[in-house]
C-alpha cells in the first residue's frame, strides 16, 4: 500500500504550459503518473503530449475526475492557484512553488483546512509512491518500492537518504517532502498519522532541520501513537543563531528551533537519530531486525 497517492490517482497540473510545469508534467507522465489534465488560463483547447489543457479546474472537472493537483506557477500567483483548487474541492493539493509570502500562506492555510482538504507544501518537492505515482519533482529513478515511509522538510536531503536506502535494498512505501517554509499545509504529525494506519509501512524515516518546533511535536506524537519503528536525521547542527539556512523556516531564534533541542526531544522519545544521512539505512535495518 501507500498513502495519499497510488496508480489510480488522477492528477491535474496547474501551470502546465509554463517552463517548469511543462517539463515536470512530461517527467511525471514518463514516471507513470496518471496526468489527466492541465490548467493555464487562456490556453483551453491546447494540449501537452496528449494532456488536454483547460482554462480552469472547474472546466477540467466537467471532463475528468481530479483526485490531486500540483502547482507550478510563480509565487505571486500561487495563493490564487491553491484557492482555485480548494474551491474545486480537490482532495490533495500540492504546491511546489517557493517564495510565497508568509502572510499569504497564513490565509490560504486556513482556507484549505476549513474545507477539509489536504495541502502539501509550498516550497516542497512533492511526493512519490515508487512504482505507482509521483506528484512533483522527485527523481523517480533513485526510489525503490518497499515498506519504509519517508517524511522530510528538505528535498535534497530526501534524495540523498532515499538513494542510500535504495542502494541498501530498502524500498519505500511513500516519500513526502512537506516543505521548508514557516507555514506549510501538512506537518510531520499530519503525515505520521497517515503512516500510522498504513499496514504496509513497516518503518518511518523523519528528516528534520533547524527552525520551528515541528520535530519536537512529532517526537511526542511518535512516542504516544506510532507503533512502527522510527529513525530520524536533523540537519543544520552547525548553523549560526539568527541566520537563515536555505529554507525560509530554517532559522534559529533564541532557544527556539535549535538542532540540539530537536535531537534531544527525539532521543527522549526513544527515536534513534543519525549523525549523518548515510547512517540511516543501518539504523533502519537494526530497528527492523
Amino acid at each position: 500500500m501507500s498513502i495519499l497517492i497510488d496508480e489510480h490517482t488522477n492528477v491535474l497540473v496547474q501551470g502546465i504550459t509554463g517552463r517548469d510545469g511543462s517539463f515536470h508534467a512530461r517527467t511525471m507522465q514518463k514516471d507513470g503518473t496518471n496526468i489527466v489534465a492541465g490548467v493555464t488560463p487562456g490556453k483551453q483547447g491546447e494540449s501537452l503530449d496528449g494532456i488536454p489543457v483547460y482554462n480552469s479546474i472547474s472546466e477540467a472537472q466537467k471532463e475528468h475526475r481530479i483526485d490531486a493537483s500540483v502547482i507550478f506557477v510563480p509565487a505571486k500567483f500561487a495563493p490564487s492557484a491553491i484557492k482555485e483548487a480548494a474551491d474545486a474541492n480537490v482532495p490533495l493539493i500540492n504546491c511546489i512553488t517557493e517564495g510565497i509570502p508568509v502572510l499569504d500562506m497564513v490565509k490560504i492555510y486556513s482556507y484549505v483546512k476549513e474545507r477539509g482538504l489536504r495541502l502539501i507544501g509550498p516550497n516542497c518537492p512533492g511526493l512519490i509512491s515508487p512504482g505507482k505515482s509521483k506528484i512533483g519533482i522527485m527523481p523517480a529513478h533513485i526510489h525503490k518500492s518497499g515498506s519504509v515511509g519517508v517524511i522530510s522538510r528538505s528535498g535534497t536531503l530526501t534524495y540523498e537518504i532515499v538513494y542510500n536506502l535504495s542502494q541498501a535494498g530498502i524500498g519505500q512505501s511513500t516519500c513526502i517532502g512537506i516543505g521548508g517554509d514557516p507555514i506549510i499545509g501538512s506537518s510531520f504529525v499530519d503525515i505520521l498519522s497517515l503512516f500510522k494506519n498504513d499496514q504496509d509501512t513497516e518503518a518511518i524515516v523523519m528528516i528534520g532541520e533547524i527552525g520551528g518546533s515541528d520535530e519536537e511535536q512529532a517526537a511526542q506524537y511518535i512516542q504516544e501513537y506510532i507503533s512502527q519503528p522510527v529513525v530520524a536525521f536533523i540537519s543544520g547542527r552547525t548553523a549560526p543563531e539568527g541566520k537563515r539556512m536555505g529554507h525560509a523556516g530554517a532559522i534559529i531564534s533564541g532557544s527556539s528551533g535549535s538542532p540540539q533541542a530537536k535531537v534531544q526531544a527525539l532521543k527522549d522519545a526513544g527515536i534513534p537519530t543519525a549523525d549523518n544521512p548515510s547512517d540511516i539505512p543501518a539504523l533502519i535495518k537494526k530497528r527492523l531486525s
